[in-house]
Protein backbone atom coordinates (compact mmCIF):
# COMPACT_ATOMS: atom_id res chain seq x y z
CA UNK A 1 0.00 0.00 0.00
CA UNK A 2 1.45 3.27 -0.90
CA UNK A 3 2.18 6.37 1.05
CA UNK A 4 -0.22 9.03 1.36
CA UNK A 5 2.29 12.50 -0.15
CA UNK A 6 2.32 14.98 2.21
CA UNK A 7 1.01 18.44 1.35
CA UNK A 8 3.55 21.14 1.88
CA UNK A 9 2.23 24.05 4.15
CA UNK A 10 -1.25 21.66 4.93
CA UNK A 11 -0.58 18.50 6.35
CA UNK A 12 1.93 19.68 8.74
CA UNK A 13 0.27 20.38 11.92
CA UNK A 14 0.41 23.95 13.42
CA UNK A 15 2.84 24.17 16.30
CA UNK A 16 2.24 25.97 19.58
CA UNK A 17 -1.52 27.40 18.25
CA UNK A 18 -4.69 26.38 19.35
CA UNK A 19 -6.92 24.47 16.75
CA UNK A 20 -9.75 26.47 14.84
CA UNK A 21 -11.57 23.60 12.37
CA UNK A 22 -9.82 20.28 12.73
CA UNK A 23 -10.03 17.73 9.55
CA UNK A 24 -12.89 16.39 8.42
CA UNK A 25 -12.15 12.95 8.91
CA UNK A 26 -11.55 13.83 13.05
CA UNK A 27 -14.58 16.72 13.87
CA UNK A 28 -17.37 18.00 11.16
CA UNK A 29 -15.99 21.86 10.07
CA UNK A 30 -19.20 23.20 12.32
CA UNK A 31 -17.60 22.14 15.34
CA UNK A 32 -14.74 24.40 15.86
CA UNK A 33 -13.73 25.38 19.35
CA UNK A 34 -13.78 28.99 18.19
CA UNK A 35 -17.32 29.08 18.72
CA UNK A 36 -17.86 28.14 22.15
CA UNK A 37 -18.58 32.16 23.10
CA UNK A 38 -21.20 31.83 20.69
CA UNK A 39 -22.55 29.13 22.12
CA UNK A 40 -22.97 30.20 25.51
CA UNK A 41 -23.92 33.43 24.36
CA UNK A 42 -26.98 32.24 22.37
CA UNK A 43 -27.77 28.91 24.81
CA UNK A 44 -27.58 31.59 27.99
CA UNK A 45 -30.16 34.13 26.75
CA UNK A 46 -33.03 32.69 28.97
CA UNK A 47 -31.25 32.54 31.67
CA UNK A 48 -29.58 35.91 31.19
CA UNK A 49 -32.89 37.89 30.82
CA UNK A 50 -34.70 36.66 33.93
CA UNK A 51 -31.48 37.34 35.89
CA UNK A 52 -31.39 40.90 34.24
CA UNK A 53 -35.11 41.53 35.14
CA UNK A 54 -35.07 40.14 38.87
CA UNK A 55 -31.79 42.24 39.49
CA UNK A 56 -33.23 45.38 37.91
CA UNK A 57 -36.68 44.78 39.96
CA UNK A 58 -34.94 44.32 43.02
CA UNK A 59 -32.76 47.45 42.23
CA UNK A 60 -36.29 49.56 41.41
CA UNK A 61 -37.54 48.17 44.96
CA UNK A 62 -34.62 49.23 46.99
CA UNK A 63 -32.84 51.77 44.96
CA UNK A 64 -35.46 54.76 46.10
CA UNK A 65 -35.61 54.28 50.11
CA UNK A 66 -31.68 54.07 49.85
CA UNK A 67 -31.29 56.99 48.08
CA UNK A 68 -34.14 58.73 49.71
CA UNK A 69 -32.59 58.44 52.73
CA UNK A 70 -29.10 59.61 51.51
CA UNK A 71 -29.97 62.66 49.45
CA UNK A 72 -32.62 64.85 47.47
CA UNK A 73 -31.48 62.82 43.87
CA UNK A 74 -33.57 59.81 43.49
CA UNK A 75 -33.54 56.68 41.37
CA UNK A 76 -36.02 57.89 39.53
CA UNK A 77 -34.11 61.46 38.34
CA UNK A 78 -31.05 59.36 37.44
CA UNK A 79 -33.61 57.27 34.94
CA UNK A 80 -34.68 61.05 33.61
CA UNK A 81 -31.34 62.09 32.96
CA UNK A 82 -30.33 59.21 31.16
CA UNK A 83 -33.30 59.64 28.84
CA UNK A 84 -32.45 62.98 28.26
CA UNK A 85 -28.83 62.07 27.16
CA UNK A 86 -30.31 58.53 25.53
CA UNK A 87 -30.18 60.01 21.72
CA UNK A 88 -27.02 61.72 22.50
CA UNK A 89 -25.43 58.37 23.77
CA UNK A 90 -27.04 56.06 21.02
CA UNK A 91 -26.34 58.45 17.77
CA UNK A 92 -22.97 59.52 18.48
CA UNK A 93 -21.39 56.42 21.10
CA UNK A 94 -22.95 53.28 20.32
CA UNK A 95 -22.64 53.94 16.64
CA UNK A 96 -19.18 54.94 16.82
CA UNK A 97 -18.60 51.38 18.56
CA UNK A 98 -20.18 49.58 15.21
CA UNK A 99 -18.30 51.51 13.37
CA UNK A 100 -14.93 50.85 14.94
CA UNK A 101 -16.16 47.24 15.11
CA UNK A 102 -17.19 46.68 11.16
CA UNK A 103 -14.18 48.76 10.24
CA UNK A 104 -11.57 46.50 11.98
CA UNK A 105 -13.39 43.22 11.08
CA UNK A 106 -12.64 44.33 7.56
CA UNK A 107 -9.02 45.41 7.65
CA UNK A 108 -8.52 42.34 9.67
CA UNK A 109 -10.46 39.68 7.59
CA UNK A 110 -8.26 41.00 4.68
CA UNK A 111 -4.75 41.21 6.54
CA UNK A 112 -6.19 37.92 8.18
CA UNK A 113 -6.51 36.00 4.88
CA UNK A 114 -3.82 37.05 3.43
CA UNK A 115 -1.70 35.56 6.91
CA UNK A 116 -3.39 32.87 6.67
CA UNK A 117 -2.46 31.58 2.87
CA UNK A 118 1.01 32.44 4.12
CA UNK A 119 0.71 29.58 6.93
CA UNK A 120 -0.28 27.31 4.05
CA UNK A 121 2.70 28.73 1.82
CA UNK A 122 5.15 25.83 0.27
CA UNK A 123 8.16 28.11 1.11
CA UNK A 124 9.19 26.98 4.70
CA UNK A 125 10.30 30.37 5.20
CA UNK A 126 7.18 32.78 4.70
CA UNK A 127 5.50 29.82 6.43
CA UNK A 128 7.39 30.39 9.42
CA UNK A 129 6.99 34.52 9.04
CA UNK A 130 3.42 33.97 9.09
CA UNK A 131 3.37 31.97 11.87
CA UNK A 132 5.50 34.25 14.03
CA UNK A 133 3.61 37.06 13.74
CA UNK A 134 0.19 34.86 14.19
CA UNK A 135 0.93 33.65 17.50
CA UNK A 136 2.98 37.12 18.39
CA UNK A 137 -1.08 38.88 18.20
CA UNK A 138 -2.93 36.17 18.95
CA UNK A 139 -1.67 35.97 22.32
CA UNK A 140 -1.17 39.47 23.22
CA UNK A 141 -3.17 41.32 25.24
CA UNK A 142 -5.50 43.48 23.23
CA UNK A 143 -5.07 46.67 25.80
CA UNK A 144 -1.38 47.09 25.72
CA UNK A 145 -1.58 46.34 22.06
CA UNK A 146 -3.85 49.66 22.00
CA UNK A 147 -1.32 51.48 24.00
CA UNK A 148 1.19 51.01 21.89
CA UNK A 149 -0.45 51.31 18.65
CA UNK A 150 -2.12 54.64 19.93
CA UNK A 151 0.85 56.19 21.40
CA UNK A 152 3.22 55.39 18.76
CA UNK A 153 1.18 56.37 16.09
CA UNK A 154 1.16 60.08 15.34
CA UNK A 155 -1.71 62.18 14.95
CA UNK A 156 -1.03 63.87 11.66
CA UNK A 157 0.80 63.26 8.67
CA UNK A 158 2.51 66.07 5.99
CA UNK A 159 1.80 64.76 2.57
CA UNK A 160 3.02 67.31 -0.19
CA UNK A 161 2.21 69.81 1.84
CA UNK A 162 -1.50 68.91 3.35
CA UNK A 163 -1.51 68.14 6.75
CA UNK A 164 -4.13 65.05 7.08
CA UNK A 165 -5.38 64.63 11.00
CA UNK A 166 -5.44 61.00 12.13
CA UNK A 167 -8.58 60.82 14.57
CA UNK A 168 -8.07 58.98 17.26
CA UNK A 169 -10.86 56.39 16.79
CA UNK A 170 -8.50 55.49 13.52
CA UNK A 171 -5.68 54.35 15.43
CA UNK A 172 -8.28 52.56 17.84
CA UNK A 173 -9.10 50.24 14.30
CA UNK A 174 -6.24 49.82 13.41
CA UNK A 175 -4.50 48.14 17.09
CA UNK A 176 -7.87 46.43 17.16
CA UNK A 177 -7.06 44.57 14.05
CA UNK A 178 -3.77 43.22 15.09
CA UNK A 179 -5.26 40.55 17.20
CA UNK A 180 -8.52 40.06 15.01
CA UNK A 181 -6.08 39.66 12.11
CA UNK A 182 -4.01 36.97 13.80
CA UNK A 183 -7.11 35.12 14.96
CA UNK A 184 -8.70 35.18 11.14
CA UNK A 185 -5.35 33.67 10.22
CA UNK A 186 -5.99 30.70 12.37
CA UNK A 187 -9.37 30.68 10.85
CA UNK A 188 -8.03 30.70 7.29
CA UNK A 189 -5.53 28.03 7.97
CA UNK A 190 -7.71 25.05 9.87
CA UNK A 191 -10.39 25.77 6.96
CA UNK A 192 -8.12 24.90 4.61
CA UNK A 193 -6.64 22.01 6.58
CA UNK A 194 -10.56 20.89 7.10
CA UNK A 195 -10.79 19.91 3.64
CA UNK A 196 -9.86 16.45 2.41
CA UNK A 197 -6.51 16.09 1.37
CA UNK A 198 -8.40 13.98 -1.54
CA UNK A 199 -9.42 16.97 -3.16
CA UNK A 200 -5.68 18.20 -3.58
CA UNK A 201 -4.46 15.00 -4.97
CA UNK A 202 -8.08 14.92 -7.04
CA UNK A 203 -6.86 18.68 -8.05
CA UNK A 204 -3.20 17.55 -8.99
CA UNK A 205 -4.92 14.57 -10.64
CA UNK A 206 -6.40 17.33 -13.29
CA UNK A 207 -2.82 19.04 -13.74
CA UNK A 208 -4.21 22.07 -11.59
CA UNK A 209 -1.40 24.40 -10.30
CA UNK A 210 -1.09 24.82 -6.96
CA UNK A 211 -3.02 28.25 -7.36
CA UNK A 212 -5.66 27.07 -9.46
CA UNK A 213 -6.18 24.29 -6.86
CA UNK A 214 -6.41 26.85 -4.38
CA UNK A 215 -8.74 29.28 -5.77
CA UNK A 216 -10.84 27.10 -7.66
CA UNK A 217 -11.03 23.66 -5.24
CA UNK A 218 -10.05 24.51 -1.75
CA UNK A 219 -10.70 28.01 -0.90
CA UNK A 220 -14.93 27.91 -2.08
CA UNK A 221 -15.12 24.88 -0.02
CA UNK A 222 -13.49 26.87 2.91
CA UNK A 223 -15.55 30.10 2.82
CA UNK A 224 -18.84 28.62 3.75
CA UNK A 225 -16.72 26.83 7.09
CA UNK A 226 -15.28 30.18 7.55
CA UNK A 227 -18.68 32.10 8.18
CA UNK A 228 -19.48 31.00 11.74
CA UNK A 229 -16.13 31.50 13.69
CA UNK A 230 -16.00 34.80 11.70
CA UNK A 231 -19.02 36.23 13.04
CA UNK A 232 -18.34 35.17 16.26
CA UNK A 233 -14.88 37.03 16.54
CA UNK A 234 -17.43 39.62 14.67
CA UNK A 235 -19.39 39.48 18.52
CA UNK A 236 -16.24 39.15 20.55
CA UNK A 237 -14.26 41.82 18.88
CA UNK A 238 -17.81 44.54 18.98
CA UNK A 239 -17.70 43.66 22.82
CA UNK A 240 -13.89 44.45 23.09
CA UNK A 241 -14.56 48.07 21.33
CA UNK A 242 -15.18 49.60 25.34
CA UNK A 243 -11.17 49.49 25.41
CA UNK A 244 -10.84 52.03 23.88
CA UNK A 245 -12.44 54.68 25.69
CA UNK A 246 -9.19 54.08 28.00
CA UNK A 247 -7.61 55.51 25.10
CA UNK A 248 -10.00 58.83 24.94
CA UNK A 249 -11.42 57.40 21.47
CA UNK A 250 -15.40 59.33 22.79
CA UNK A 251 -17.45 56.20 22.45
CA UNK A 252 -20.36 54.63 24.30
CA UNK A 253 -18.74 54.36 27.46
CA UNK A 254 -16.47 57.70 27.01
CA UNK A 255 -20.01 59.55 27.04
CA UNK A 256 -21.62 57.62 29.41
CA UNK A 257 -18.83 59.01 31.76
CA UNK A 258 -19.07 62.70 30.34
CA UNK A 259 -23.38 62.88 30.89
CA UNK A 260 -22.72 61.65 34.28
CA UNK A 261 -20.23 64.17 34.93
CA UNK A 262 -22.57 66.72 33.63
CA UNK A 263 -24.98 65.68 35.61
CA UNK A 264 -22.68 66.47 38.96
CA UNK A 265 -21.72 62.52 39.09
CA UNK A 266 -24.02 60.96 41.26
CA UNK A 267 -23.90 57.70 42.30
CA UNK A 268 -27.33 56.82 41.05
CA UNK A 269 -26.32 57.66 37.34
CA UNK A 270 -23.85 54.64 37.57
CA UNK A 271 -26.48 51.65 37.03
CA UNK A 272 -28.91 53.52 34.34
CA UNK A 273 -26.37 54.57 32.67
CA UNK A 274 -23.90 51.18 32.56
CA UNK A 275 -26.76 49.48 32.43
CA UNK A 276 -28.17 50.90 29.68
CA UNK A 277 -24.56 50.09 27.80
CA UNK A 278 -24.63 46.62 29.21
CA UNK A 279 -28.28 46.09 27.52
CA UNK A 280 -27.69 47.79 24.56
CA UNK A 281 -24.10 45.60 23.77
CA UNK A 282 -26.26 42.07 24.63
CA UNK A 283 -28.92 43.41 21.72
CA UNK A 284 -26.57 43.79 19.21
CA UNK A 285 -24.35 40.94 20.17
CA UNK A 286 -27.11 38.33 20.93
CA UNK A 287 -28.75 38.34 17.49
CA UNK A 288 -25.81 37.44 15.77
CA UNK A 289 -24.83 34.76 18.58
CA UNK A 290 -27.84 33.09 17.58
CA UNK A 291 -27.47 33.17 13.76
CA UNK A 292 -23.56 31.89 14.09
CA UNK A 293 -25.51 28.80 15.56
CA UNK A 294 -27.61 28.60 13.01
CA UNK A 295 -24.74 29.33 10.33
CA UNK A 296 -22.61 26.43 12.32
CA UNK A 297 -25.49 23.74 12.15
CA UNK A 298 -26.01 24.82 8.32
CA UNK A 299 -22.24 24.30 7.00
CA UNK A 300 -21.12 21.63 9.07
CA UNK A 301 -19.17 18.79 7.52
CA UNK A 302 -21.54 15.97 7.30
CA UNK A 303 -19.86 13.16 8.07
Amino acid sequence: MMRQRAIPGVDAPAAGGFAVLMPARARAAGEADDLLFSRWLARSGGWITLGAVALLAAIVTVWPMAASAQGKYSFGDAFDALIRWLPFLVSSGFLLNVLISITTMAVGTVLGVLLGLGQISTSRAIRRLCWFLTQTFRNSPWLVLLFIVMLTFPFEIVLGGFVVKIPDWLKAVFGLSLPVMANISEVVRGAVQSVPTGQWEAAESLAYSRRQTLWRIILPQCFKRMIPPWMNWYAILTMATPLVSLLGVEELITLSRQAMESENNHPELLIPFYGFALVIFFAYCYPIARLTLRLERRFAVKL
